[in-house]
């Protein structure tokens, strides 16, 4: 056992570190769900764009059709996309955050990150100026 909050295992720490990377994959998950949110939107105003356009250059019944059946659909039923970001946040996002900080808080102190503190110790080159243990 390292140095490292001594008094939390390393089997303890290796757990709640994985509770942590699974977390660091879900904020990247949401952050793609926040990217197609943004995508979606603004693709439908470009739609709403080329309406006009369509329009304007004498195509009124496309535009009309693009106008009534996809200018502002459901991207899946009943919801726009700030509504998925919304359920998936109260859903599944916003517990995991919760849960992640009662681990931490109950089994590490409330410390992020000790396994791979741990790791730092063990790998960094002692008295080496770029591998120092603080900032």
């Amino acid at each position: 056992m390292s140095d490292t909050a001594p008094h939390i295992s390393d089997d303890t720490a290796e757990a709640v570190g994985k509770v942590g990377e699974a977390l660091e994959y879900i904020e990247r998950a949401r952050g793609h769900l926040y990217s197609f949110h943004q995508l979606i939107g603004r693709g439908d105003l470009l739609l709403g764009e080329a309406v006009d356009e369509l329009r304007e250059a004498g195509h009124a019944e496309f535009a009309d059709e693009l106008s009534t059946e996809l200018v502002g659909r459901n991207v899946l039923d009943g919801r726009w996309t700030f509504q998925i970001v919304e359920e998936f946040d109260d859903t599944y996002w916003g517990p995991l955050r919760e849960y992640v900080d009662r681990v931490r808080a109950d089994l590490t102190d409330g410390q992020r990150h000790v396994h791979e503190a741990r790791l730092k110790e063990d790998r960094r080159t002692h008295g080496h100026p770029k591998h120092t243990e603080k900032p």
